[in-house]
């Protein structure tokens, strides 16, 4: 089942977080640290009800935050569609002890549900420059690269953003 996270459960979706970064550094992709994800953002995200959680049997096991607030970090990035009505999706995330099993599928169909739903022009996000796994897997799903940004604190490495186009 995927809800909305309640602010109780910060601390189990930072346990994921956490163990999905220990798993990437351990395959050399540096997307993830000390410092991103943060409490900071899931405390924003669940306050303004964009942090959704995946249950299985009642156990927290993914998430997904799905915004309509523009990072300024993409206002260079030359989007297929014009600035109006977009989700932006961060924080994508399940427990290594649940991946390659179909899961992240299913918070992305979520996404992609919600939006049709909700008559948004299009879907935006970014992705690791050297995670190629998450690069075929938003190729795959009809998602178009768009450009690059960067994020300092988080990596040497660019973010690829791209775009699906809903409506």
């Amino acid at each position: 089942m995927i809800r909305k996270a309640k602010p109780s459960e910060i601390v189990q979706v930072m346990a994921i977080t956490r163990a999905c970064a220990v798993k990437m550094i351990e395959n050399k992709i540096y997307q993830w640290n000390d410092e991103y994800p943060n409490i900071k953002a899931f405390e924003k995200d669940v306050s303004s009800g964009e942090l959704y959680v995946l249950t299985i049997s009642k156990t927290i096991i993914g998430c997904i935050t799905i915004s309509e607030e523009k990072d300024i970090e993409y206002n260079d990035i030359e989007w297929n569609t014009k600035d109006s009505k977009h989700y932006y999706i961060h924080r994508v995330a399940i427990h290594p002890d649940f991946q390659h099993q179909g899961y992240a599928k299913r918070l992305m169909d979520f996404a992609e549900m919600l939006a049709i739903q909700n008559n948004v022009s299009s879907i935006r996000l970014d992705t690791f420059s050297q995670n190629l796994r998450n690069q075929k897997f938003y190729l795959a799903r009809g998602y178009l690269k768009t450009g690059e940004i960067y994020f300092p604190r988080q990596s040497e490495f660019s973010f690829y953003c791209y775009e699906l186009i809903i409506t």
